[in-house]
């Protein structure tokens, strides 16, 4: 099978925001406990934050991490997190029908970032709380003293303030199953309210309204056009969510997901496009693509603790997908649809970080490892910062549920100019067929090929575990040739490569 590919370095969709390679952490299930904070671990720090943890982290280079939720802000009491932890109340989540601690809470969580090296983005509480929550929380984490609520955040042992400037305004509000659900005029001028205090406070904030929480709910896409009437001259970008499943067990329906998620941020940028015009404005809303992960092996065994057969417990694992090879697959698959929307997409955050629905794997008191869906992730955010190639593709594909062609040939290119290096991402969707691939580079000078990676496995179920934990691994490629400005590379049935060529 043949596949052909042209990258000419002037024809360009964008400059890559860093921050598409966001994550997310939420006060959901192990994510927090046991994930990130555990202080009677062996590798634990002087805070309490598990060392073998911080580690794989601090590899992905992750720009900023969204927190504390996710669903749990929706009813979340920002000031049950801060002051000494003796004090703290336990609180009942009615999100995920468990118990919080509050053991950790904005200080705890903060000083983690500085340690692992990456910002905040921070969701206000605009389901049972609203403007006054928002403006206070703001004031508490921005303001350097002399007001009560900077004075109290200096009095529990931070004196500068923490200066965040990306701040989601609620989440999925569009659904039913969310505390305080409003309907999208009900939220957009609750949204727009607390928009504009908060910008009251710094006008150099960036603000997230909330889209939708997927592209099946029934408001879809009105919700949007109804929050952007409302909100557009006072937000920054509006957020979509979208998790990956593939129920029916059949790889060709699910790895032509990304068809549909490529649909589902055009429409959205359609219908900011129409937004703006409606407005006639000149202001600029991007797509906060702020949840996002395959999500489905572990919903049947979450379901005694989500309906309250289990009482109320205290960080239960919740949410736990053990990811396979396939996942691999569908996780580049996304990544390099954001690389080639990154003209409207400029915030992204895999969906969760650590446990949850998450790259990263913990057990208590023993081994955290690096789940297979680590690797696309991780050579994403090291490898895919620069200007994103309009490549011109030709490709044989196949009919799916989501699109009446899915080309086998999956890939993403992004030009660092910086380093004078192109790398391309590239996903073989043929279950059998190898591919053959040339691809042109135009406008380059002869270039060498730098690096190599290649991920397969003859089972696509295939996992990594605590005692296995390369099962399903990168490995270097062998075949890739460069000869007169043509990078010639063959891709195995099911596979996810890599290569980087110095131009």
């Amino acid at each position: 099978m043949q596949a052909s590919v042209i990258a000419n370095k002037d024809y360009t969709i964008s400059e890559i925001d860093d921050r598409v390679y966001g994550a997310f952490l939420e006060h959901l299930g192990r994510a927090i406990y046991e994930g990130i904070y555990e202080p009677e671990h062996p590798t634990a720090d002087a805070n309490g934050m598990r060392g073998d943890v911080i580690e794989l982290v601090k590899r992905l280079n992750v720009p900023f991490v969204r927190y504390p939720g996710g669903n749990f802000v929706s009813a979340y009491n920002w000031e049950d997190g801060i002051g000494p932890r003796d004090q703290r109340p336990v609180r009942l989540d009615l999100a995920w029908h468990t118990s919080e601690s509050n053991a950790v809470g904005i200080h705890e969580f903060a000083d983690w970032c500085a340690t692992v090296g990456t910002d905040m983005m921070l969701a206000v509480n605009l389901g049972s709380r609203g403007v006054d929550e928002a403006r206070n929380f703001l004031e508490y984490c921005n303001h350097p003293g002399g007001s009560y609520w900077s004075d109290l955040r200096i009095k529990n042992g931070r004196k500068d303030p923490w200066n965040v400037k990306l701040w989601c305004l609620g989440n999925e509000m569009d659904g039913p199953w969310q505390v305080g659900h409003k309907d999208a005029h009900e939220y957009g001028k609750l949204a727009a309210n607390t928009a504009r205090a908060m910008r009251m406070f710094d006008k150099s904030l960036e603000l997230v309204a909330c889209g939708s929480s997927n592209s099946d709910m029934v408001t879809y896409p009105d919700w949007e056009r109804i929050v952007l009437e409302h909100t557009f001259e006072h937000i920054d970008h509006i957020s979509l969510h979208m998790y990956f499943r593939n129920y029916e067990k059949n790889t060709a329906n699910y790895l032509a997901l990304s068809e549909k998620l490529d649909r589902y941020i055009d429409t959205i940028a359609a219908t900011i496009r129409y937004v703006q015009s409606k407005k006639k404005s000149r202001h600029k809303v991007f797509i906060s693509f702020d949840e996002w992960n395959v999500w489905y092996h572990s919903n049947q065994q979450d379901r005694a603790i989500r309906d309250g057969h289990q009482g109320w417990p205290h960080a239960p694992a919740l949410l736990e997908d053990i990811y396979n090879f396939e996942d691999v697959l569908m996780v580049g698959l996304a990544l390099n649809t954001f690389i080639r929307r990154s003209d409207v997409v400029k915030i992204a955050c895999i969906a969760q970080l650590v446990n949850v629905i998450a790259p990263i794997m913990t057990e208590r008191g023993g081994p955290a490892w690096a789940q297979t869906i680590y690797y696309p992730y991780y050579y994403a955010s090291i490898h895919g910062r620069g200007t994103a190639l309009q490549l011109q593709v030709k490709s044989p594909g196949y009919e799916s549920v989501h699109a009446d062609h899915t080309p086998y040939l999956d890939i993403a290119g992004v030009h660092n100019e910086a380093t004078g290096i192109v790398t391309f991402f590239l996903i073989n969707r043929h279950s059998v067929e190898t591919i053959r691939t040339e691809v042109a580079l135009q406008g380059f000078t002869q270039g060498t090929i730098l690096e190599h990676k290649v991920m397969t496995h003859s089972n696509l179920e295939a996992v990594n575990t605590a005692t296995s934990q390369q099962e399903v691994a990168p490995r270097d490629g062998k075949g890739a040739a460069l000869t007169e400005g043509t990078l010639t590379i063959e891709l195995p049935p099911y596979s996810y490569q890599m290569v980087r060529v110095k131009v």
